[in-house]
């Protein structure tokens, strides 16, 4: 009886392992670059600009996790990681709470690229100054499993955020 445990004991543990292996294949595969079935625009904050009239009407997902969907293109060059930024955002919760918006503080922010989080300092280098994107960002590239709670959001939050680009400092 000692044997047969055993046997049924490791062929759990391979099935198991090779169960999540095909799983983690299957994540990878899904994160690869797509485009999602057509979403509702969101109603845009008091104060933003207009979206263009071929505005994108599906999100494109990446590598990373990240899912966006440019709204206005903008012109000329995107910022690099390691360049400051003005902008006006607007975030918000799946369950559409408002955690925070330069627009309702009536005044757009500056600040280094590389120091928000990771799905804005990727997000925000697929847009040109001028630009509007709309973000969907994992909790693994925002906030991660701390949240922000000083905000309301909690841990592993998927975000929403609407960005405009105002301009690219040096």
């Amino acid at each position: 009886m000692n044997a047969l445990s055993s046997s049924i004991s490791l062929l759990f543990r391979h099935t198991r392992t090779i169960g999540f292996a095909l799983l983690g294949c299957l994540l990878m595969l899904a994160g690869r670059t797509q485009a999602e079935d057509d979403a509702p625009f969101p109603k845009l904050p008091e104060g933003a600009g207009a979206m263009d009239a071929k505005a994108a009407k599906t999100f494109t997902s990446v590598e990373s996790g990240l899912k966006y969907r440019i709204l206005r293109a903008g012109a000329g060059a995107k910022p690099t990681p390691h360049q400051r930024v003005v902008v006006n955002y607007h975030g918000w919760l799946f369950n559409g709470r408002v955690f925070d918006s330069s627009y309702m503080r009536g005044m757009p922010i500056t600040f280094g690229l590389n120091q928000v989080i990771k799905g804005w300092t990727e997000g925000m280098q697929k847009i040109g100054k001028g630009g509007m994107i709309e973000l969907e960002i994992p909790g693994y590239l925002g906030y991660g499993l701390q949240g922000q709670p000083s905000s309301g959001i909690p841990p592993n939050a998927t975000l929403h955020f609407i960005v405009e680009l105002i301009d690219i400092l040096e």
